[in-house]
């Protein structure tokens, strides 16, 4: 099962267990003005970098759970958790939220109860 199939599942899981999660991308893209050429490419001018997401190593879902704040890294069974993720899922710890790495709906549930 891919990372996607198990975020959705989790996030629908939450959701149902009376959760308000949302998903969370983190990345950067570019903005600018547009324009394409006659074969068809795309050509930004005066661009500037367009970063989304919390920062870096915030969790795939986000949200509040039974009055606290949640974070939950959604990984494969052979995904692994860089140093940021770590980190960010610390700090949420240590801030008295609900925080950790999941990988099916089963993990996701038992770390909200």
């Amino acid at each position: 099962m891919s990372e996607r199939d198990i975020q959705n599942q989790i996030l629908l899981a939450l959701s149902k267990a009376g959760c308000m999660v949302f998903r969370n991308n983190v990345g950067t893209g570019w903005q600018g003005l547009i324009n394409k050429t006659r074969t068809g490419m795309i050509i930004i001018d005066e661009p500037r970098p367009l970063h989304a997401g919390l920062c870096v190593g915030s969790s795939d879902i986000i949200g509040i759970c039974r009055g606290r704040f949640l974070a939950v890294e959604v990984k494969t069974k052979t995904g692994r958790v860089t140093k940021e993720q770590q980190a960010f899922i610390d700090a949420v710890k240590k801030a008295g939220g609900i925080a950790g790495v999941c990988r099916s709906v089963d993990d996701a549930l038992e770390l909200i109860s």
